[in-house]
């Protein structure tokens, strides 16, 4: 009886010592999410838009709530095209935050990817602020393998929007949510406090942590060089 108090604390302290950084695990599902998305193709985002982006955008498990009144937060990560070219940026962290009004009950956990479909859209992207649908035009995107000439109307947006909330994938419009830069998560991964603009546009190495990010970015929307 004497060993069950130091064990106890002993086995705590271990699961403390391994449990991984919020901004670690945060990563680790933005990988998953865009993964499983990307793997049910005919009811996920169109193969032609993912090569035609500029930035993508994935915010892992952004929150819904209210009765009436609404609000959106999430928080996630952007990567964009290194120099223009196939490849992926190291990540930088955003937060999304945003109101609505409608007939809202209830609340809810939805997993968002932002495409961003050219340069106009992803340095307002970059900046340290902006609206959604105010300074960057924004679009609920077609689901899908391919778009289709009934779906060119969504090409003229600076940015397409996915949802997905209990296994359901649908474009859906986060018009009116504020995206910022998240510096203190961008001082943890890279330990130093960077702005956006300077990890995506700096060629900062990607950390060790988000190598499975942009490994699965680089593996499913590469566009050829």
């Amino acid at each position: 009886m004497r060993l069950a108090v130091p064990i106890t604390v002993l086995v705590a302290a271990g699961w403390l010592a391994a449990k991984e950084p919020a901004e670690v695990e945060r990563l680790k599902r933005a990988t998953m999410v865009f993964q499983e998305m990307m793997d049910t193709p005919d009811k996920g985002i169109p193969q032609n838009l993912l090569e035609k982006s500029h930035c993508v955008v994935v915010i892992p498990g952004m929150k819904k709530a209210g009765f009436v009144f609404g609000g959106k937060y999430g928080r996630g990560f952007v990567s964009c095209r290194a120099g223009g070219g196939p490849g992926w940026t190291a990540p930088a962290a955003v937060r999304v935050e945003g109101g609505s009004f409608g007939a809202q009950i209830g609340g809810a956990e939805t997993d968002v990817i932002l495409l961003v479909m050219n340069p106009r859209g992803a340095d307002r992207l970059l900046s340290s602020r902006f609206t959604l649908g105010g300074e960057a035009s924004v679009a609920g995107g077609p689901v899908g393998r391919e778009t289709t000439a009934q779906t060119d109307a969504y090409m003229t947006a600076e940015i397409l929007s996915w949802s997905r909330s209990r296994g359901i994938f649908a474009g859906v419009s986060l018009s009116g949510a504020t995206l910022r830069q998240d510096l203190g998560v961008n001082r943890a991964l890279y330990g130093k406090t960077l702005e956006n603009r300077e990890i995506i546009q700096g060629k900062q190495p990607v950390p060790a942590a988000a190598s499975g990010f942009i490994s699965v970015l680089n593996k499913y929307s590469s566009r050829k060089s």
